[in-house]
């Protein structure tokens, strides 16, 4: 009667990585639990995802070719547009969103285009518009820039309203910090930079006020949800984005975050659903609003089981 935080079946969002072929549903071993789809695999989720009653997806693609601009995230025939295409046309109730950076289609696997060992913001901010149009062309609800590029947000919604695409919405990667917490992600993504790393354009874990100013600068440039990734570890900055900004705030609960519990339950040193419902909780008491998590069909099971 007097619980003051609930975690809700449309709060969820469950993320996917979605690879070329035909029937194939491989186990990520950085991931205990989650899997590489193939497209007609994951119209198989999608019907368990109806049945348990969530109502939305992140889709992450991994190309069969890369190259320095990768081109295959703006390719009409890329797999994630693929995906997009198969899954509203079978499920068109089902929010489809999808992740819109380079890294994962690069051969250097940095978030934008490379000269001389650093990023070309300008150049990569068209490739980026690119990507969310092909998205959005292919029947993409929200498009979600994870890149951290200036301005990528401002370009994106350009090009998607000179095109007609008014109505798809850009769920912004905010505040996205330079983080531990994204090694299982990378091995799964295939998306590990070749040199360097991405603390030049990703934000320092040690800063929360600059979080405010690049959430402002989206909301200015026209981003319609606001998130914040990691999540566990940055409740504080869930708080500020929620108190300051009139705007829907996402917490991705990342994969390392997801992997720590999966391993210490593993381990029998804690309770993983106990730990899972504890986790949601607190990310929805801080303030988030929508929940990206590679937990969302055990949530959403437990749901089930506890009404609330």
């Amino acid at each position: 009667m007097v619980q003051e935080t609930r975690v809700n079946l449309s709060d969820l969002v469950m993320p996917y990585f979605i690879i070329h072929g035909e029937g194939i549903k491989r186990e990520i071993p950085a991931l205990p639990g989650q899997f590489h789809y193939t497209v007609d695999q994951l119209l198989l989720e999608c019907q368990e995802l109806k049945a348990l009653g969530i109502q939305g997806i992140l889709l992450f693609g991994l190309p069969d070719h890369k190259d320095p601009v990768g081109s295959e995230a703006y390719h009409q025939a890329g797999i994630v547009q693929q995906a997009v295409r198969a899954v509203k046309a079978n499920y068109p109730e089902l929010t489809v969103i999808t992740d819109v950076c380079l890294c994962q289609y690069t051969d250097h696997g940095h978030c934008g285009v490379i000269h001389d060992h650093a990023i070309d913001n300008d150049q990569s901010l068209e490739l980026l518009a690119q990507t969310a149009l092909s998205h959005a062309q292919a029947g993409a609800d929200l498009v979600a820039p994870s890149d951290m590029m200036d301005g990528r947000v401002l370009r994106i919604r350009q090009v998607l309203d000179e095109h007609g695409f008014q109505e798809t919405g850009i769920m912004s990667y905010s505040v996205k910090y330079a983080s531990a917490f994204y090694g299982p992600f990378r091995s799964a993504a295939g998306s590990t930079p070749q040199f360097g790393d991405r603390r030049a354009y990703q934000m320092d874990p040690a800063n929360s006020r600059e979080a405010l100013m690049e959430a402002a600068l989206d909301v200015t440039e026209g981003a319609d949800m606001l998130m914040v990734k990691p999540a566990v570890h940055y409740l504080d900055v869930i708080k500020s984005l929620k108190e300051n900004f009139s705007l829907p705030v996402a917490a991705y609960h990342v994969s390392g975050e997801y992997a720590m519990l999966k391993v210490a339950a593993r381990e029998g040193l804690l309770d993983e659903e106990r730990a899972m419902v504890e986790t949601l909780v607190g990310l929805k008491r801080a303030g988030a609003d929508i929940l990206l998590t590679y937990f969302a069909k055990d949530m959403a099971a437990w749901l089930r089981r506890n009404p609330q």
